[in-house]
């Protein structure tokens, strides 16, 4: 007996390797543009908690120092009389905080303002036993906040014991501090999605152990 074995040779054919192709080619392209997007989302979020957590911590950093204000007295050197380092206006403010974020000893020098079109910038020097303001004109600014103005006021109390807030605090007039300052930071643009700012805080040191100013009776005498 003869038996014929016939071997089947199985493969694919031009058309089935074209749509293998053409299917897997689809399929990654897919899976890039949805990896993409995926990337982009989280970048974006990604940003956005970035500039909240600095925006978050610039505040933080302002809030604390204005709570270690400190009564800084010098020396004027034309009239020898001792007078208290806090420049306060509407949209400028300059005083001197036992708080510093490098941690360093001694007191520090803080001033904050904003300028148009760019946004709130912050100065520090070391204070010494001097007029700091020099110091502050010669040091480089740090863009703490773009995109933001801002404004200050300051709680005044008067020798009845009414207290009402002011647009403005002169240290070497009042020989004081405010008993607290109030800021806010608010967006340039409105059309942003940046939301308004703002801090309320007390002054616990707002007067000079050995500098008083002047009261009413004082003036009679």
């Amino acid at each position: 007996m003869i038996v014929r074995c016939k071997n089947k040779v199985s493969g694919f054919t031009l058309i089935e390797v074209v749509l293998a192709l053409s299917l897997t080619t689809l399929i990654l392209g897919l899976l890039s543009t949805s990896v993409f997007i995926v990337t982009e989302d989280w970048n974006r979020n990604s940003d956005v908690l970035d500039t909240s957590l600095d925006e978050a911590l610039a505040i933080l950093q302002i809030d604390r120092a204005l709570h270690g204000a400190f009564p800084h007295s010098f020396t004027n050197a034309e009239t020898l009389s001792r007078q208290v380092y806090f420049i306060g206006e509407d949209d400028y403010l300059s005083w001197v905080s036992s708080v510093s974020p490098q941690r360093t000893p001694g007191l520090t020098t803080w001033e904050v303002y904003s300028v148009d079109d760019e946004g709130v910038y912050l100065t520090m020097v070391p204070a010494f036993s001097d007029n700091p303001t020099e110091r502050l004109q010669e040091a480089e600014p740090l863009l703490l906040l773009p995109g933001y103005k801002v404004e200050f006021s300051y709680l005044y109390e008067e020798l009845d014991e009414n207290k009402y807030w002011r647009e403005d605090w002169e240290g070497d007039e009042l020989l004081s501090l405010p008993l607290a300052v109030y800021v806010l930071f608010e967006p340039m643009d409105d059309n942003d999605n940046k939301e308004a700012l703002e801090i309320v805080a007390r002054i616990r040191s707002n007067e000079h152990r050995s500098i008083r100013p002047n009261t009413s009776a004082e003036a009679t005498l």
